[in-house]
């Protein structure tokens, strides 16, 4: 079984995605890899720290001690995030943002634990895209009529001169194309950086590289979390949001 964890050791540098184990399912093989195990622990970690979080705020006090603050803080400061981005739209969408938030971010931290972030794996990070990408176009049909929806898609020209609608088509195919090809990619970036720079550097890597954790796990990772998460309350808004409201407003 080949190993999750990046080591300090020239010679054990890896950051490739392996297989671990593999089976048969409707005649096609189909492998449990790293990434996998990664999400995994990813999951887990954040399901344990949110039912010891629900157990202390059953139990929460007037003044709060350490444990309450922090997690008071975690949450207005995820409330603030989305209420600035979706405005009078944030309470509908309020749950999902932050939590795709909170797994993105640990998901890109979790380097400085020794593991390879799940988000330096394409189909991660494709996964969320297109749980956005539905969302998206689910508020879009719920939110207008056809008609609108036509002329959406036929805009600038007139509704009766569809010229544009490929073009149109394809920059909608493209956002969750965009969305998650980005976070991968600056994500595998910091990877692999960090694994070649271990490598060279060999024992003198226990110390030195804490400077580079900083930059792509830490700055990096929060960053494009950030980015990610901005984007789908964006676009979540025009989906939802009505040119004629809009104009009232």
């Amino acid at each position: 079984m080949e190993t999750i964890l990046l080591s300090s050791s020239a010679g054990d540098i890896d950051f490739m995605i392996h297989g671990l184990i593999k089976y048969k399912l409707f005649g096609q093989t189909v492998w449990i890899t790293t990434s996998h195990v990664c999400i995994l622990i990813a999951f887990l970690t954040l399901v344990i720290f949110a039912c010891v979080a629900g157990r202390k705020m059953k139990r929460a006090t007037e003044v709060p001690d350490g444990f309450q603050n922090v997690l008071e803080l975690i949450v207005e400061t995820l409330d603030g995030v989305v209420e600035g981005g979706m405005g009078k739209n944030a309470p509908v969408f309020r749950n999902y943002i932050e939590t795709i938030f909170i797994f993105i971010l640990f998901s890109n931290l979790s380097g400085l634990l020794g593991l390879r972030p799940p988000t330096a794996d394409y189909g991660t990070t494709l996964a969320l895209a297109l749980i956005t990408f539905v969302m998206i176009h689910f508020n879009k049909i719920k939110n207008h009529s056809a008609k609108e929806l036509w002329v959406d898609l036929t805009s600038p020209m007139p509704a009766w001169l569809p010229l544009w609608l490929p073009i149109n088509v394809i920059s909608e195919i493209a956002v969750p194309i965009s969305l998650s090809l980005r976070l991968f990619a600056n994500v595998l970036s910091g990877v692999i950086i960090e694994a070649l720079l271990y490598g060279m550097l060999s024992k003198i890597a226990y110390v030195w590289p804490a400077a580079l954790h900083l930059y792509f796990d830490i700055f990096s990772g929060a960053i494009q979390t950030y980015v990610f998460c901005m984007l789908t309350m964006t676009y979540v808004n025009q989906a939802v949001d009505n040119e004629d409201e809009e104009a009232e407003a």
